[in-house]
């Protein structure tokens, strides 16, 4: 089996680096996309003084979590069309809910006397915002990122059945295939990798930012 995988990748191997970087753009770009609209509505949710409405709005992201990833690409076709944009739409929707949590949850959980002491110090709400309220919930938010980045992968492989292309491409053909495992497995390898260094990676920028 692994003398059939690594002949696999001697002999494609241009093909197989050009699709683990298509996947994981879809991916970055996805998520990319969710970090500018999600942190930010993260800290707006905490700014509602009516806690319901702010639940409430978390369930709506909530549901999104609830649509299978194939079914998810197949009603964003009829609105993006086929290929890799319909993709980065899907990670980016899928994206959503673990970021405003993980970011709603991490500024709630800030110290209220640490609050009280930086408003006593006259600092102005931007600066409370960046220099208390960021710094202390940047592990938390990072936690969502990397939980968006991890789905986001697993989500992307499934592009290959709507002509996006990436790493899902090699396993589908694994599976259309006679004695196609050493293929399938050429295709998951990589894929469970990128997952993996993905996760490693943002753990230790987590742990230097918390320094």
């Amino acid at each position: 089996m692994i003398k059939d995988i690594l002949l696999y990748y001697s002999s494609n191997g241009a093909y197989v680096l050009e699709q683990v970087i298509r996947h994981f753009l879809m991916a970055f770009y996805g998520v990319s996309l969710a970090i500018l609209v999600s942190v930010p509505a993260g800290f707006a949710l905490t700014r509602i003084k009516n806690e319901t409405i702010s639940q409430s709005i978390m369930r709506i992201t909530n549901v999104i979590q609830t649509i299978p990833a194939l079914a998810m690409l197949s009603l964003l076709i009829i609105v993006v069309g086929f290929g890799p944009n319909t993709v980065v739409v899907a990670v980016f929707l899928y994206s959503i809910l673990p970021i405003v949590k993980n970011t709603y949850t991490g500024v709630k959980n800030v110290d209220e006397n640490v609050l009280d002491v930086a408003k006593a110090m006259g600092m102005t709400h931007s600066q409370i915002l960046f220099k208390v309220e960021l710094p202390l919930s940047i592990s938390m938010i990072l936690g969502g990122i990397r939980n968006a980045l991890v789905l986001a992968i697993g989500v992307a492989a499934v592009g290959t059945f709507i002509g996006a292309g990436g790493l899902g491409d090699i396993i589908s053909r694994g599976l259309n295939v006679s004695d196609g495992s050493a293929i399938v497995w050429a295709g998951a390898l990589p894929t469970a990798l990128m997952a993996l260094l993905i996760d490693l990676i943002l753990g230790q920028v987590e742990k230097r930012l918390v320094r």
